[in-house]
């Protein structure tokens, strides 16, 4: 036993402040890199929503510039918009009817 107790002790004391200055390095490190992800995704977010705005504000000042109505269908009258709501109709009725036979067939078999 050449080694001392305290000279055991010194050893344990510097040997847990390397480990509490790695630690602190460390976690240091890891916040800062989480920092700096964060400010990134906050830019990107912003950069997107930045995109959006002037994409709906690019189609709104076509869409007024065209004169169009709803949609890609310009309505130039009322009775281009009877004549659509009429054809939309018959596709609905003729659903209901296929539907309907389809329902029938099913409680046969």
């Amino acid at each position: 036993m050449s080694k001392s107790p305290v000279h055991a002790f010194f050893v344990g004391r510097i040997l847990a402040e390397e480990i509490g200055a790695v630690l602190e390095r460390t976690v240091s490190n890891s916040l800062s890199a989480f920092g700096q992800f964060d400010a990134e995704q906050r830019e990107n977010l912003r950069q997107f929503s930045e995109r959006v705005v002037e994409r709906a504000e690019q189609v709104e000042s076509d869409r007024t510039t065209t004169g169009s109505s709803s949609g890609s269908r310009p309505v130039s009258t009322d009775q281009d918009l009877q004549a659509l709501i009429d054809g939309l109709r018959a596709e609905i009725a003729e659903l209901r009817s296929e539907l309907q036979r389809y329902r029938n067939r099913s409680d046969n078999d």
